[in-house]
């Protein structure tokens, strides 16, 4: 018995890099895969590739089971689509995996107000539009007394939990990804629906032209940064042995580790109202005597 055979999983941006082995991972483990890729390019712009279908020959050829959806999942009625399209094929859907970004990398004093819109469509409509279908479809199923044991994986970053230099837009967007998952965690598990989400560390069409050095593959040894690392937490979670949600996942090779997000600090209470002369010190006190924040990723 696999641990995901019977379930049907819907992957976005699963055409290439970590999305294209989280489609190979979860068919390997028993799953029948919606392939959801629109073929663009890095920053989002339309090519004639057509990487879903190789994933998908690549799935049927081992004898699993897939199917190829090319719709953009930041567009309300191309998620839609493709969540129905689970339905339609496999007769229901287990578990959704949002995995589809672009970057446009630029520092903040360049950054155009496109470059900002862009990489906020796809990563936040991207995650909320898929989540939105899928959620109204398991609530629905649940209030029939047919409950699937659902289960939303998607994905932030780093950058969203640390920052990044040069990535305003992504970091922004990444840490909104976190935020909106532990929303969805707090508010689904009465319909008996996990959310998690995950900060990956791999080579991906993103990260090798932003970290070229640290993303190469080494001539011999464990290659901690390929992406296939990622995938078998990604199954776990998208599994309904998974029992935890709301919590924020770091994988980088075989390094594993649950990020803790922000926390309410050790306050200092007056009792009364400041005034703004004796807030430096106060500030001063509290920054002493409290944990200091992990360093953005690119700060000198």
């Amino acid at each position: 018995m696999k641990i995901c055979d019977g379930r049907v999983v819907a992957i976005t941006g699963a055409g290439r890099g970590i999305g294209r082995e989280h489609a190979l991972a979860f068919a390997a483990a028993g799953a029948q895969v919606v392939v959801n890729d629109v073929g663009a390019s890095l920053t989002g712009d339309a090519t004639d590739e057509t990487p879903a279908q190789e994933v998908v020959r690549m799935i049927v050829e081992t004898g699993g089971q897939a199917v190829v959806n090319t719709d953009d999942i930041s567009d309300w009625d191309g998620a839609g689509r493709f969540i129905a399209q689970a339905i339609d094929a496999y007769g229901t859907l287990d578990t959704l995996v949002c995995n589809a970004g672009i970057v446009r990398d630029r520092m903040l004093v360049n950054m155009s107000v496109d470059e900002w819109d862009a990489v906020m469509r796809v990563h936040l409509r991207g995650t909320f539009c898929p989540v939105r279908h899928a959620i109204t479809y398991w609530r629905e199923q649940h209030k029939a007394g047919l409950a699937r044991q659902a289960r939303i994986v998607t994905t932030s970053s780093g950058a969203g939990l640390f920052g990044s230099v040069s990535q305003g837009n992504y970091s922004a967007a990444k840490a909104g990804i976190a935020t909106f998952t532990i929303v969805a965690a707090a508010e689904l598990e009465r319909y008996e629906i996990l959310a998690n989400t995950i900060a990956p560390s791999a080579r991906s069409r993103m990260t090798q032209e932003a970290f070229a050095e640290m993303m190469s593959k080494p001539e011999t040894g464990f290659d901690k940064m390929d992406p296939a690392n990622i995938s078998p937490v990604v199954v776990w979670l998208g599994s309904s042995d998974c029992t935890v949600t709301g919590r924020a996942f770091e994988i980088a090779g075989g390094e594993l580790s649950i990020a803790d997000g922000w926390q309410h600090g050790v306050p200092f209470d007056k009792g009364a109202k400041y005034d703004a002369e004796e807030i430096g010190a106060v500030i001063a006190d509290l920054i002493q005597n409290g944990p200091h924040p992990a360093p953005v990723y690119g700060a000198s």
